[in-house]
This record gives structure tokens, sequence and C-alpha cells, in this order.
């Protein structure tokens, strides 16, 4: 018998630290290789981890809701002897492993995966391994780390928490204590676990019995217990406090780095939008965007691309040595989510058809509400889209993303009365505001930008030129 100490893996390229957010295991359990055992937050993404060797869980050396760095040791495994004597040796992870290949969903039907609030008609699936390839575990590991299951799965409530280490049922076990399994995933838990929401108290409304995100919601209004807090507080609390840690610590630092290191310029413009609220609901009614969704964002991405066409130093990246112009367009949609805010990208969006946009936008904000946003996802950007509007905002000033050098806010809209041809009438009127380094970035230019944006709005034809 020997045991293995496995220490917390970079699995952010560069991230320094990560909290632990859930065990998937405790003392006492086999773990099989390529196993979730733990999930984890770091600064930019939900990660589960897989395990790289097999064996039984020892010891848990670290507690839910614990921050630690990368490389501290956090589970210690257990393994047979007996079973290295095919010539591996003893804890060492296997070469090869009988496992059915994942197949690659064709389409979000067929991937199961669900919009938020809303459940996948087809039926629950049970999760793949996936294949266990020759290298170390730490390769192993960081090709299977980003993984996130798409599929609801069945979970346990869970037992109140024993100390760190002490004697825990197994798995098995724990699933037999429950008579009333729940049906929900990964994000809808953590969501719930936020929210102070006991899932089994839930009623759930996803098409296969499962807890959708509107459930917890739900339950957590109805329990009056809806907040953005981590710890409960006693209600006749006087304050509550939120560590800084994760996501939000994240957004701090870059927006620290942002708004002190480029010296920021802001322009508006108030446009008549009503040609694009038409042009959605033409695009609504077209067979070509069947299943896809459309909204006036689509319209404001591609009035970008066109806008950043005509003039390229809005996409651009200051170096203090030279100005660096991208001559491609890595979209940024800055997402609201529960973690906090987020700003993954659609890479290469100028070369993509409207349709391809449409469909691009709605996954990049599927995967950022579930919480499955992952960090290549968010390198590279050259140039952001903050959509206050959704908020009932009228317009804002936003602080760059780090790295780039523009962005746009799109605001609500709503009719207003408008001078029309010298007469006043009703029309979809929205405002657009932009925030631009000025090191980069000089007056004209921003304000020619951001014309240009707003006639595309104004007039999405323009866009068939």
């Amino acid at each position: 018998m020997s045991e293995i100490r496995f220490p917390l893996p970079d699995v952010g390229e560069g991230l320094t630290e990560a909290e632990i957010v859930q065990w998937r295991v405790a003392p006492g359990d086999r773990i099989a290789l390529d196993q979730v055992f733990v999930e984890i937050e770091t600064a930019k993404s939900l990660v589960e981890l897989p395990s790289a060797f097999e064996g039984v869980v020892a010891e848990l050396l670290v507690e839910e809701g614990a921050t630690v760095d990368v490389g501290t040791p956090i589970l210690v495994i257990s393994t047979d002897a007996a079973e290295g004597s095919s010539g591996e040796a003893p804890g060492q992870p296997r070469a090869e492993a009988p496992t059915a290949p994942t197949a690659t969903p064709a389409s979000p039907e067929a991937s199961g995966a669900v919009l938020v609030g809303h459940g996948s008609s087809g039926p629950a699936q049970s999760r793949r391994r996936r294949h266990a390839s020759p290298g170390t575990a730490h390769e192993k590991l960081a090709a299977a780390a980003p993984a996130v299951p798409a599929v609801a799965e069945q979970v346990v409530p869970p037992a109140p928490p024993a100390p760190v280490g002490a004697a825990q049922p197994a798995a098995a076990e724990r699933r037999a204590e429950s008579s009333l399994p729940v049906i929900a995933k990964p994000p809808i838990r953590k969501l719930a676990k936020d929210l102070g929401v006991d899932l089994t108290r839930v009623t759930p409304t996803g098409p296969i019995g499962d807890v959708t995100r509107d459930d917890v919601i739900r339950e957590a209004s109805q329990a009056s217990v809806f907040r953005n807090i981590q710890t409960p507080e006693p209600p006749a609390a006087r304050e509550s406090r939120i560590p800084v840690k994760g996501v939000r610590k994240a957004i701090a630092n870059a927006m620290v780095q942002s708004a002190y290191s480029a010296p920021h310029v802001s322009v508006f413009v108030d446009v008549d939008a009503t040609r694009t609220m038409e042009y959605v609901k033409r695009l609504k009614s077209s067979p070509d965007y069947a299943g896809v969704k459309v909204s006036p964002l689509l319209i404001m991405a591609k009035a970008l691309i066109w806008a950043v066409r005509r003039n390229p130093t809005a996409n651009a990246q200051w170096t203090d040595e030279e100005i660096i112009v991208k001559h491609f367009v890595n979209l940024g949609i800055a997402a609201a989510t529960p973690r906090g805010l987020i700003v993954p990208n659609v890479k290469d969006a100028q070369a993509m058809t409207m349709v391809e946009l449409a469909a691009a936008l709605e996954q990049l904000t599927l995967t950022a509400r579930e919480g499955k946003t992952q960090p290549a996802e968010m390198r590279g950007g050259t140039i952001t889209i903050t959509n206050i509007g959704v908020f009932g905002m009228d317009t804002g000033t936003p602080i760059l993303n780090p790295g780039e050098v523009a962005i746009v806010a799109l605001g609500t809209i709503r009719q207003k009365p408008w001078v029309v041809d010298g007469e006043v009438r009703p029309r979809f009127v929205t405002t657009i505001g932009g925030s631009f380094d000025h090191r980069v970035v000089d007056g004209d230019v921003a304000s020619r930008f951001l014309a240009d944006v707003a006639s595309i709005i104004e007039e999405p034809a323009l866009l068939l030129e």
C-alpha cells in the first residue's frame, strides 16, 4: 500500500490559486482513473478536476470554501501495490484505459445543452470517460480538466459536512441514504449553494424532472434568501462581509489595472433604432434563423465589426513601444453571471455570416450563464460590447477590457418621441456609449467610430454594401 498526495494543478495557464467548491468524493471512496473528484473555482471559470490516479481516498486535505495555491496537496490517495503487478508502478496513471470515446454533439439538441431556465427534451445521459493517453499525470489532467458535462445528472442532497479527514460513509452508502435524488446540473447546484437553497425543497419544472435555474431563483425569492453572499448572516446583522476571491478578485484587479493605466475618454450618441427592431423581427420569422436567438445585440455586433473595418485603430493594442492594429475581430461580450462579470469572446467574428454570429453569441451567453466558460474563451479579445440595456439602463461609461482600446455600451431600446421629417413620431430609440484608450484613439476617431456604429443601428441595410 502506498499513498499519493495529489497537488492542485494549474488549469488556467498561469492562474496561481483556486477555491475548493465541492468535493465529489469522501474518505473511503474508491476513485477511478479520470473520475471527477472535486469542483474548483479559479479566477476565470468553474472547473471539474478528473483524477490521474486510481485507488482509495485516504484523506481530504482542504475544506470546501478554502482557497489554496497551485501545487498545494489537496487529496491523499491510497493505492494497492497488487494493482501494479502488471508492470505498472503503484500510484502511477495508467498508460491506457479502455474507455468509450466521447462523441462530439452535432447540435445543441444532441448535446443535451440547455438554455438557462429550460431543459433538454432528450433523456439524461451518463457521463463517459475520455481515452486515457500515455503521459504524466499533469499532462493527462491538463487535457481533461476543462471539460464540463452538458447533461443533467442525478445528485443526492449532501449530508452535513464532517471535519476534513474524518471518517465518512462511502459514496454508494451516501446515495442509499436518500430515497428522493435530485436531478440538477452542476451550475444549478452551485447557484443553489450560493443562494442557500435546499434542492430537495425545490419543485422541478424541467422536461425530465430536473431543477432549472428559474426553479432555484424562485425558491430563493420565496424564502427571502436571494442575496449575493456566500455566508448567511443573522437577520439582525448590520453588515455582511463577502470574501474577495475568485472571479470578484480578478474583476477588481482587471478594472483597477485598466482604469489607472489607460486614459479613458467616452462619447455618446442617441440613435433611432426603429429599423433595427423591424430587421430583428424579420430575421426571427426567417427559416434560416429557426432555432437561433436573434436580438438587437446581433445587429450591434455586426455594426461594431463594420465600424472596425472603417476605423482599424479602434481594434488595436497599446504596448508602450508600439500600437498593434488587429486585422481580425475577437468580439468580447461582457456577460453578467452568478459568479460575476466575465468577458468571453467570439473568435474571428469578422469572418462569420449573420447566422453564424447569431449562433456563436447564443452559445457564448449560454456557456457563460451556466458557469462553463473556459479560460481560453476569455483570452485574445480585441474589442468588447457591453449590453447594459438588458438592465434597463440608457447608457454608461464602461471601463476598457484590459489589453483593448475600445468598448461600446448598448443602452435600452424603448419607444420615445422622435422628430422625423419635421413631425414628432413614436420611434424606438437607444443611446450608444463608447469608451476609448486616448493613447491610441483620438477624439475624432472615437467619434467617427461611434457614428459608424450608430449608422448601422439606424439603417441595417448598410451592411449589404
